[in-house]
C-alpha cells in the first residue's frame, strides 16, 4: 500500500524569485541563485543518535521513498521526493528529516520545476519580510579573550604531549535584538554577498557555508575540504599579500593536509577508482581566505546514499580534529557549550540517494529577537592563540554583518 504520491512537473515560464516560495518554516538551499525552497511537510524522519546514526537514517529513508509513488517528469538532482535538514554537531543529539510537502527549484540554465509530495494541500504563504534596519542590539560572547588563550595554550601542551594532532575550537556570540529577525531578508543579503556558498535555511537555522561535504551524484562523490584560513586584506595589494603568506605557510599547510588526507582515507575503501586529491587553491570569499582541495572518486556497487557518506566523513578534522575521539574529548572538556547545529550536516538526498551536504559553518541559530552565531579554527602545533582569536572574528564577522545592516 503506497502511503504517499510524489508529483514533479517543469514550470512554465521560469520563477524570479526562488525565495518567495520559501514557506514560513520551509528549508532553502541556494548557490549562485540556483537550488531549491521548500514549504510545508509531508513526513518527518528522526535521525539518530547515536553511533551510525546516518547509516540508520538512510536505511529509513530508502525504506520511506520505496513506499511513494512518484511521477517525476524532470528527472534532474533534486527533483521528485528529497529529505531536507540540518543535523547536530554530536551524535548523542537527537535529529530530523523533513521530506517536503512543496519543493520548487531553478538550474542554472533557468528552467524551473515543482514537486508535490501529498498530502501536501497548499503551499503555505510566506509572510512580508519585515525588514531590520535600524535594529539595536546587544552582544554575549563565550568564551572570552582570556578563557580562549588559556584553552587553546592547553590545547597546544596536549599537541606537545602527544595526545593530538589538531583541535578545533568554538566560541558563541548571542545576539538579543530589539525586534524578530527575518530570515528571509537576512537569506537575501547572504546570497547577495556570498554567492558561490551554500546558502542554507534549515527552520530558524540560516547561514552560508563554504564547504562541501559531500556530493553523490549516480556513482560519482566529491568532496571539497577546507582548512587553512587568514582574513582578507583591506586592499587588493594586501589581500594578495596575505594569500601568498597562506599559500606558502608551513602551519596552514600541515592543518590542511590533515583534513585532506582524513577524506582520502575515509573515501578509499568505497571506491573503484580514487579517491584523488586535486592540487590545493585559495577561495577568496568576503571575510576570509581558505585553502581548499576537491576531491573526486567513483563508488563501488552497492553505492550508499550520500548520507550514509556524510556520516563516514563527519566531522572531519576541519571541525573536529584528529586523532578524532581525543580531539572531540578535549572540545567536549573546553567549549563549555553545546554546538548544536553548528559544523553538522546541513543539505539533502533524493529518492536515489542522491544529493549534497554541506559543513553547516558561518550560520546563526535565529529565535525570535535572538541570533546564535558560532565559528571556530583548528589549533595545530605553532597555532598562536591571538592569531586564532582573529580568525574567528573574520569568520564570525559574515553572519554580523548579515544580521547587523
Amino acid at each position: 500500500m503506497r502511503l504517499l504520491s510524489s508529483r514533479t512537473r517543469p514550470l512554465a515560464g521560469g520563477i524570479e524569485e526562488l525565495l518567495s516560495r520559501l514557506g514560513p518554516e520551509g528549508f532553502a538551499w541556494l548557490r549562485n541563485g540556483c537550488g531549491f525552497v521548500t514549504a510545508g511537510v509531508a513526513a518527518r524522519i528522526p535521525v539518530g543518535p547515536g553511533a551510525g546514526r546516518f547509516e540508520r537514517a538512510a536505511s529509513d529513508l530508502g525504506a520511506f521513498f520505496g513506499s511513494i509513488e512518484i511521477d517525476d517528469t524532470v528527472d534532474l538532482p533534486g527533483t521528485g521526493p528529497v529529505a531536507v535538514g540540518a543535523l547536530p554537531f554530536s551524535d548523542s543529539a537527537p535529529g530530523e528529516l523533513i521530506v517536503p510537502a512543496v519543493v520548487v527549484g531553478r538550474t542554472a540554465d533557468g528552467s524551473a520545476w515543482i514537486t508535490e509530495t501529498e498530502p501536501a494541500g497548499a503551499a503555505p504563504t510566506p509572510s512580508a519580510p519585515s525588514r531590520v534596519n535600524g535594529m539595536s542590539f546587544s552582544a554575549k560572547e563565550h568564551p572570552d579573550k582570556e578563557e580562549w588563550t588559556a584553552n587553546v595554550r592547553r590545547v597546544l601542551s596536549a599537541i606537545g604531549a602527544g595526545h593530538v594532532r589538531k583541535v578545533v575550537l568554538a566560541r558563541e556570540v548571542v545576539l538579543e535584538a530589539d525586534k524578530p529577525f527575518d530570515r528571509r531578508a537576512l537569506l537575501e543579503r547572504l546570497g547577495r554577498s556570498h554567492p558561490t556558498c551554500f546558502t542554507y535555511a534549515a527552520g530558524g537555522f540560516v547561514g552560508a557555508s563554504p564547504e562541501l561535504l559531500v556530493r553523490r551524484l549516480g556513482d560519482e562523490v566529491e568532496s571539497c575540504p577546507m582548512a587553512g584560513t587568514v582574513a582578507r586584506g583591506s586592499t587588493q595589494p594586501e589581500d594578495d599579500a596575505l594569500v601568498d603568506a597562506l599559500s606558502h605557510s608551513a602551519k596552514d599547510a600541515e592543518e590542511h593536509s590533515l583534513l585532506v588526507d582524513a577524506v582520502l582515507d575515509a573515501l578509499a575503501p568505497l571506491c573503484t577508482e580514487g579517491p584523488e586529491a586535486a592540487a590545493a587553491e585559495v577561495v577568496r570569499l568576503p571575510t576570509v581566505s581558505h585553502l581548499a582541495t576537491r576531491v573526486r572518486g567513483r563508488l563501488a556497487s552497492p553505492v550508499p546514499s550520500v548520507l550514509s557518506l556524510a556520516g563516514k566523513l563527519h566531522p572531519t578534522p576541519a571541525v573536529g580534529g584528529l586523532p578524532r575521539p581525543a580531539a572531540l574529548a578535549a572540545i567536549a572538556t573546553l567549549e563549555g557549550f553545546d554546538r548544536g547545529l553548528y559544523a553538522g550536516p546541513v543539505g539533502w538526498v533524493d529518492a536515489h540517494g542522491e544529493g549534497e551536504w554541506a559543513v553547516a559553518l558561518r550560520g546563526a541559530e535565529l529565535d525570535g529577537s535572538r541570533a546564535r552565531l558560532v565559528a571556530g579554527a583548528g589549533i595545530v602545533a605553532g597555532s598562536d592563540p591571538d592569531a586564532e582569536w582573529a580568525e574567528t572574528e573574520a569568520k564570525l564577522q559574515a553572519m554580523l554583518s548579515a544580521v547587523r545592516p
